[in-house]
């Protein structure tokens, strides 16, 4: 059942609805779906939820937070009402909306639809609110969106050099959707699929200003075939890892896939798979991959806001460890470890048809194992990649 216009989501609602995204029990999806309200909602919702736990533990700090922050608005009201003429009734209002609440995300819900003596429209300028933003109803997300992301995922998977406007057209031209370009854009960025345009002379996509973007350093190890390809060649183990996420399709819903393999053996050294993407997902399977296997001398990424993110290169430079990042639009810079998802995809979730979380992390563990210990790999001379890559360091040590 929908939720009526105008009624928001309180505080204990948002926790719960955190609450049951941590169990991993069900999708991001799903619950956007049971409660009718967007994904996005409650990607940020527990963004803030992990941000402020800690204060949980230290109640006196929220206090002393809490009554700077009204101590601020009070002023900032006085000051309306010396330069704008504002009537007391408005600075009541205020004031009295702003007593017992601690953060301004709640301004949506501190307007009163019913109030005679100021109207909605006076209520939002008080708030800094836009009435758009008020009234915005969510759409729930249906089967078709998830359909369509599913398909993108596969199209990508196999064409990696793919931007939105070829997908498109495959979605259009192939499959039969009706859909825009804007539309497909919007879901690629969901799924953390970027467009791929090697030869542009501009880039459009936005950065995060306050990250560093490193220099690609695997220059170097790329060689030559006799077919006159180029391969990446790295000599020994630890020598080169790889990290990257990418979008995991299950019946239902969709969960994030995070990995980081070795170059020269092609050995998973360390994966997770969570709900949301995001800075803790990768900086969780580097710490795991260093505290179970040393480290690299180099590590390489792209671009992305979880890896350029000050809390994943931090790791890198207490260890040392060279940090490489691929060049704008240049997924091949990644090659190793894009290829052992579409080897995932293929092998593994497209075949499968996962019906939970749970279903999902203990196939994959599965199918992990067997890459690692059993599937013998042609780049590596039709080794097994973990047993090659214990021996090789075995033997270097």
């Amino acid at each position: 059942m929908s939720r009526k216009k105008g009624i928001v989501f309180s505080a204990e609602e948002k926790t719960k609805i955190v609450l049951e995204l941590l169990k991993e029990e069900q999708t991001t999806m799903q619950l956007a779906t049971k409660y009718q309200v967007t994904a996005k909602s409650i990607q940020n919702w527990k963004k803030q939820f992990l941000e402020n736990a800690s204060l949980a533990f230290e109640p006196a700090k929220v206090v002393s937070e809490y009554k700077e922050e009204l101590k601020a608005k009070e002023e900032e009201i006085e000051q309306l009402q010396k330069t704008l003429g504002k009537t007391i009734i408005e600075r009541d209002w205020l004031a009295g909306k702003l007593e017992g609440s601690v953060s301004l995300n709640k301004r949506k819900e501190l307007i009163e639809t019913e109030l005679e003596t100021i109207s909605i429209k006076r209520q939002c300028e008080l708030l800094e609110l836009s009435r758009s933003t008020l009234y915005y109803k969510p759409r729930p997300i249906n089967n078709n969106a998830l359909e369509i992301m599913h398909t993108i995922d596969a199209i990508y998977t196999d064409n990696s050099e793919y931007g939105y406007r070829q997908i498109h057209e495959q979605l259009v031209k192939t499959y039969g959707f009706s859909i825009g370009k804007e539309r497909v854009l919007k879901y690629m960025n969901t799924m953390g699929i970027h467009a791929i345009y090697p030869h542009r002379k501009k880039l459009t996509s936005i950065k995060n200003q306050e990250h560093r973007i490193y220099p690609y350093l695997l220059g170097e190890y790329w060689r030559r075939k006799e077919d006159r390809t180029k391969s990446v060649y790295v000599p020994t183990p630890n020598e080169v890892w790889s990290g990257d996420i990418t979008y995991i399709r299950m019946n239902g819903g969709f969960m994030y896939l995070c990995a980081i393999i070795d170059w020269h053996t092609r050995a998973i050294l360390s994966y997770k798979i969570s709900s949301t993407m995001d800075t803790a997902l990768a900086t969780d399977v580097l710490k795991d991959a260093i505290s179970k296997y040393g480290k690299p001398k180099i590590f390489n990424s792209d671009q992305g806001s979880q890896y350029t993110s000050h809390e994943h290169t931090q790791i890198l430079r207490d260890n040392g460890i060279q940090i490489s990042m691929n060049g704008k639009g240049r997924s091949i810079d990644n090659i190793a470890i894009e290829r052992f998802f579409r080897t995932l995809k293929h092998g593994n979730i497209y075949i499968s048809d996962y019906k939970s979380i749970s279903e999902l992390k203990e196939g994959v563990k599965n199918y992990i194992y067997k890459y690692n210990f059993e599937r013998f790999h042609s780049s590596i001379g039709y080794k097994q990649p973990m047993n090659y890559y214990l021996k090789t360091v075995q033997k270097a040590a």
